[in-house]
């Protein structure tokens, strides 16, 4: 696989994944959705706790309040009771997470009338409980049934008018089947009303609530909006429309984000109990202190496990459903939003692909360490932005799309270019394996990302060798066996002493040596170490004659011819078959020179480019001003002795 081919390769696979997380980030994948949830939650843990406002109190119906008051239901009287001991401490409004959905059993009137006893004028807790709620700040609450229809319930008072704004054909409320209302005689006395179902997520954990809920083609506010709208003393709910469902939820001049079902997201302060607690039987035996309910926003609620109102949230598993609408009620008063904006899905899919076109350049111009070091600074630092954003502006980024499509391209990038640089490897070692030594061969390896077979021009030092009277040699072995023996006899060391030198084998031609330093590394003072490559093979062939007249084998002469010059270096041959070598007229002078040296009985010849490039001394001696064959302008020899 070619560097281009490569690029190509990894430009589609980073177009491919950047389209495939966008279709999943929009389609809205449950899986994926779940786990950007739980980054959120980490978010909220990393934050840690944040202590709300005194303006909202909650009345629990606790364990103590149960065993005092007896067991829930109570009788509505004492319900009655705590809601007029609130009044006249001056609370500012109350809300009530409790619906009354049968009438009282355990009312004077009624137990009367099972016993058959009449025209006794006995107390009827329900009608007091009405009564109380026709005089009191307070706002009832109900559920609705978002599973099953339910028969022959009516639909519960609202005071107030929803408008909707931009609205489209596409219904984003939740629609309920049924609802479960309060009684009649306590729905009609009730200024006003409002549901308090909390929707929890799939994995079980209360991220939102939801403000509107339709039925029976009618809005319906919850008890937090519902309170909230009479703080404020707002006419009317706006529920803006947006281009993916609704935007926000106005009350007059509040605007309340929402996501694009008009569910309002927590901004959990911390664990459960964080507000301030006051038991319901303290309220029912005056037994508080009035700055505690003078002017603030009681919800009444119950944190006993017997009652099945507890929830799961990011900070905690057993969470007080009150709480729950304390949280939106304080979120909404303090203004701590955790906002989802129409832009967010634009600027989700624009992070998705600045994240990809990050991991890709650091593929294509960083190594494996220095690639995993900024791989690992630009994903922690795109959480930490996420994390940033999320505590300060409230702004939920999707982290776990861009994160996630992050990790797998730079694990394909990385594997991609683990086979490429494998294969370089393996071509390098192919190409070299037998021209260089072992550590030229090594560093071309190290530098395998490199275009090391790329054709370029260099100036090199160019070596030809051959065996005097070789012809003869070979006619008198008459041998094949014996003559393949001679040679590498020969061979062996000369081309060690090269290879050991940092130079390059080019080939064999039948006796003879090519090769040449510069290429395809640097060899500083090329010319020198060429040279004394040279002087040493000399040096060395008294040796090998020695070797080979012990075995019988006729003594050897060999020229050496030196020249330096430009030349083309690079992979070059036909399509199916190629070597890596040299072209030039550099090349064609050193071969020339190395002719010479039968003419002129030397064992070393270098040229006058040789010989300019020197940067030590030899025992140099000038021969002559040749015209070599190829060459019009004639050239400077010179003769080295060892």
């Amino acid at each position: 696989m070619g560097k281009l081919k490569l690029l190509t390769t990894e430009l589609i696979i980073a177009l491919l994944l950047g389209i495939l997380t966008s279709y999943i980030y929009i389609s809205q994948a449950p899986f994926f959705e779940n786990i950007n949830s739980k980054i959120t939650d980490a978010f909220f843990l990393s934050r840690g706790e944040i202590k709300p406002s005194d303006n909202v109190v909650i009345v629990d119906i606790d364990e103590k309040s149960l065993k005092e008051l007896e067991q829930w239901p109570w009788s509505r009287d004492k319900v009655a009771q705590i809601l007029q001991n609130l009044t006249d401490a001056q609370v500012g409004i109350i809300g009530l997470d409790i619906v009354f959905a049968e009438s009282d059993n355990s009312s004077p009137e009624r137990v009367l009338k099972k016993l058959g006893i009449k025209n006794v004028d006995a107390p009827d807790f329900d009608d007091i409980l009405a009564n109380t709620l026709a005089n009191t700040p307070t706002i009832s609450g109900y559920m609705f049934n978002f599973q099953a229809k339910t028969q022959d319930a009516k639909a519960p008072n609202i005071a107030t008018i929803v408008v909707e704004k931009n609205y489209t054909d596409n219904e984003y409320i939740p629609i309920a089947n049924g609802v479960i209302p309060n009684i009649d005689v306590l729905q009609q006395n009730s200024y006003s009303s409002g549901f308090f179902n909390t929707i929890p997520d799939d994995d079980g954990i209360v991220r939102s609530v939801p403000l509107l809920v339709k039925y029976e083609s009618i809005i319906y506010p919850s008890l937090s909006l519902e309170m909230l709208r009479l703080v404020y003393g707002a006419n009317k709910i706006v529920v803006e429309y947006g281009q993916s469902g609704i935007s926000s939820v106005k009350l007059d001049d509040q605007v309340i984000p929402t996501d694009r079902f008009g569910r309002f997201n927590l901004n959990y302060y911390g664990k459960s109990r964080l507000f301030k607690y006051l038991s319901a039987v303290d309220i029912y035996n005056k037994n508080f202190k009035k700055e505690d309910i003078e002017g603030k926003i009681v919800l009444i609620g119950t944190s006993a496990g017997g009652l099945l109102d507890l929830r799961a949230t990011p900070f905690d598993s057993v969470y007080a459903g009150v709480e729950v609408h304390a949280t939106a009620i304080e979120n909404i008063l303090k203004k701590s939003y955790i906002k989802i904006p129409d832009w967010i899905e634009a600027v989700n899919i624009l992070i998705i692909w600045i994240m990809i076109v990050f991991v890709s350049v650091i593929s294509l111009y960083f190594g494996a360490t220095l690639g995993a070091l900024f791989f690992s600074l630009i994903v922690s630092g795109f959480v930490y932005l996420s994390y940033y954003v999320f505590v300060y502006e409230g702004i939920v980024l999707s982290v776990v799309y861009p994160f996630l499509s992050s990790i797998v391209l730079y694990l394909i990038l990385t594997t991609l270019h683990y086979v490429f640089e494998a294969k370089q490897k393996e071509l390098i070692k192919g190409k070299f394996a037998k021209k260089v030594s072992k550590a030229v061969a090594e560093t071309l390896i190290k530098q395998g990302d490199k275009d090391v077979f790329e054709a370029k021009e260099e100036e090199i030092s160019i070596f030809f060798s051959d065996i005097r009277g070789f012809t003869s040699i070979s006619e008198k072995l008459n041998n094949p066996k014996k003559l393949i023996e001679f040679l590498n006899l020969y061979m062996t060391p000369m081309t060690q002493i090269i290879t050991d030198a940092e130079g390059t084998v080019d080939k064999f031609i039948g006796d003879a040596i090519m090769a040449y330093w510069n290429a395809p590394l640097k060899v500083e003072n090329h010319a020198d170490v060429a040279l004394q490559s040279a002087i040493e093979q000399i040096k060395e062939l008294k040796k090998v004659n020695e070797k080979l007249d012990k075995l019988g084998f006729p003594s050897i002469n060999i020229g050496i011819g030196i020249n330096t010059g430009l030349a083309v270096v690079g992979e070059m041959g036909s399509k199916g078959r190629s070597d890596y070598t040299i072209i030039g007229d550099s090349v064609n002078l050193a071969s020339r020179t190395e002719g010479l040296c039968k003419t002129y009985k030397a064992q070393i010849l270098i040229t006058e480019f040789t010989k300019a490039k020197l940067k030590k001394e030899y025992n140099i001696e000038f021969l002559d001003v040749v015209k070599v064959k190829g060459k019009e302008k004639a050239v400077k020899i010179y003769k080295v002795t060892p």
